[in-house]
């Protein structure tokens, strides 16, 4: 547990004092540097008596309980519940930000639900979920109320799960990934311009968060690209964001390549038309990723798990509802023996598509 100064406001790690008084945060790569008062781009980190605090400690934006695909992970436990919480602010700008409501809220009223670590770890539990979710804004920037939430979720069998664009500094991410199960990192392009011009970031960062996750920690990893016509969603394009992940992090990394819908400061830009998401995860599945998938349009095939060595249908997904189930208890192909990446239950949990909120 972190130190509490005011109600909702804990002394957080990661920060320097500048000679100038200003405090430097050291969380991720923006390095913002606070004269008194002042908050960062996040909105949620300040500077207060010469130190960076969290504003947002114990407070979310709200709490559901969703299917885990939704997250989205279509490899760790799938059937089975999470319960979903995020809190106000995020530490990108990203100009197609479809969670803008929250993620760009400026005002901490807005935030009806108080909640502490063990309350979440107990309701989830007692809601049979077999997972928490830090999602809806990206946790990185309430590093400490996540990392807690976990603790207590791990000390009652409850798994945890981040939701992340993966943009974050290697100290703070080592400590946080330390107690997560499960992560969905967004890869939003492959090109530099992009993450300067539409997200106000660095490719490199989350390249390298990528490798860290995949390479340094037994935490289970998803990614997910949002194609933006126009944007990041040409064929050189996909070429090269797929042969960098079969490169770099083999073909098991299930990769979800989602659709876009106009909105935010991108209101003019049309909707990622089915074609190009199938097209997406074709030059994927050319390329050696052995799971891709689609996300936000309905195709039940590119929902679904195959074995890639013999073919066979491993998994059936109707959008969040699966029906066919061909794994054995091993989470191997039952028609081959082959061993499918992921996490699986000896049967698939019967959450379905329904989305629930949950009030304290």
């Amino acid at each position: 547990m972190y130190s509490q100064i005011a109600e909702n406001t804990v002394l957080t790690d990661h920060w320097r004092l500048l000679i100038d008084g200003r405090v430097e945060c050291l969380i991720c790569p923006r390095y913002c540097k606070l004269h008194e008062g002042q908050r960062g781009l996040c909105f949620v980190r300040q500077n207060s008596n010469e130190q960076l605090v969290l504003t947002s400690y114990g407070r979310s934006s709200g709490f559901a309980i969703d299917p885990i695909e939704k997250k989205p992970l279509n490899h760790f436990y799938p059937g089975s519940s999470v319960l979903s919480f995020g809190t106000a602010g995020c530490n990108l700008a990203c100009k197609f930000c479809q969670n803008w409501d929250i993620s760009k809220a400026r005002e901490m009223d807005k935030l009806m639900s108080h909640a502490g670590p063990e309350a979440i770890a107990r309701k989830a539990y007692e809601l049979g979920c077999q997972s928490v979710a830090y999602t809806y804004n990206d946790p990185v920037i309430f590093h400490e109320y996540a990392i807690d939430t976990a603790i207590a979720c791990r000390e009652l069998g409850i798994k945890s799960v981040a939701v992340t664009a993966g943009y974050v500094c290697s100290e703070p991410r080592a400590e946080f990934y330390r107690v997560m199960d499960a992560a969905n990192i967004d890869l939003k392009a492959f090109s530099e311009d992009f993450y300067h011009r539409l997200t106000g970031s660095h490719l490199a960062a989350v390249l390298d968060t990528l490798r860290y996750v995949y390479h340094e920690t037994s935490v289970w990893l998803e990614i997910t690209t949002l194609l933006i016509p126009g944007e990041n969603d040409s064929e050189a394009e996909l070429e090269a964001l797929t042969q960098w992940l079969v490169e770099h992090l083999g073909p098991d990394v299930p990769l979800h390549f989602s659709a876009f819908h106009p909105d935010w400061k991108m209101r003019e830009t049309p909707a990622t038309p089915l074609a190009t998401l199938l097209k997406a995860r074709a030059i994927a599945l050319k390329n050696g990723v052995r799971y891709a998938y689609i996300g936000n349009a309905h195709d039940k095939a590119a929902d679904s798990t195959y074995c890639h060595q013999c073919g066979q249908l491993l998994i059936g997904r109707d959008w969040y509802v699966l029906s066919e189930w061909n794994l054995d208890e091993h989470g191997a192909c039952r028609h081959c023996g082959t061993p499918c990446a992921g996490h699986f239950a000896e049967r698939p949990g019967d959450w379905g598509a329904k989305r629930q909120a949950v009030r304290w």
